[in-house]
């Protein structure tokens, strides 16, 4: 029999790493993966590709394969939250996060919207802001540029990440990423994850859909003690937490 196949976000690569290991020593599958932007994987899976589950970064990419009756339903897994990572220059680090995102000296860097929900997130911040101050959120959406996760982005060299990358090789100042990714990101000194005030918190919900049944023992693990207690720990919330 086949390996079960995975179409994942790209966002998760370091987390299902232990995860897709511990299952496997668990129950003798093998899983063969595919990470991407969750809105570019979907598109694939619609144009006609046969994974057997998918694991995206938001929860709309698979409910559109349910409304298409290729999955019977969708179940959040995991949650993750909107963060800013910067160049670790006092004029970043030490004002109020919001200031320094309003501040037009600094370029920011998202992924891209539709493609990639990270970057539909930001839009959601881009909104909240504008709630607050109006004329801000759409001046930030304007001045925002959409470096990574597209269809026609430059790829990502192997082993780097997109905050760490874009802001070391000088084409930003700041991303909109991940909180996941903080320890990570707390290894480079030359840059500062920030977190941004409840006011402003953008709640990231990860789901997945089953496409084949040979792959509900994964989709169940996944949602289990053991997987979910590995996603915490890859600095991920639970599917379950309230905010």
């Amino acid at each position: 029999m086949s390996n079960i196949l995975l179409f994942a976000a790209g966002s998760l690569r370091g987390a299902l790493g232990p995860l897709l290991a511990a299952f496997q020593a668990q129950t003798g599958e093998q899983v063969d993966t595919l990470f991407g932007p969750a809105g570019l994987l979907r598109q694939r899976i619609e144009a006609g590709e046969h994974p057997h589950i998918f694991a995206s970064a938001n929860l709309a990419h698979p409910q559109r394969l349910v409304d298409l009756r290729l999955s019977p339903r969708v179940q959040r897994f995991a949650q993750n939250r909107l963060c800013a990572t910067v160049r670790n220059i006092t004029e970043l680090t030490k004002p109020p996060l919001l200031s320094v995102l309003l501040d037009s000296r600094w370029r920011i860097a998202t992924s891209t919207p539709g493609a990639d929900p990270s970057g539909d997130y930001a839009q959601q911040l881009f909104d909240r802001i504008e709630t607050i101050t109006p004329g801000a959120g759409d001046s930030l959406r304007q001045r925002a540029l959409a470096l990574v996760g597209g269809p026609d982005s430059a790829p990502l060299p192997p082993g780097r990440l997109a905050a760490e990358y874009l802001l070391n090789s000088g084409q930003a100042d700041i991303f909109l990423g991940y909180a996941s990714y903080g320890s990570v990101l707390a290894e480079f000194p030359e840059l500062a994850v920030r977190y941004f005030p409840p006011s402003l918190a953008i709640r990231a919900d990860y789901g997945l859909c089953l496409l084949d049944e040979r792959a509900q023992r994964l989709a169940a693990f996944i949602l289990g003690a053991q997987g979910q207690a590995i996603l915490q720990e890859q600095g991920f919330l639970p599917a379950n937490v309230v905010s």
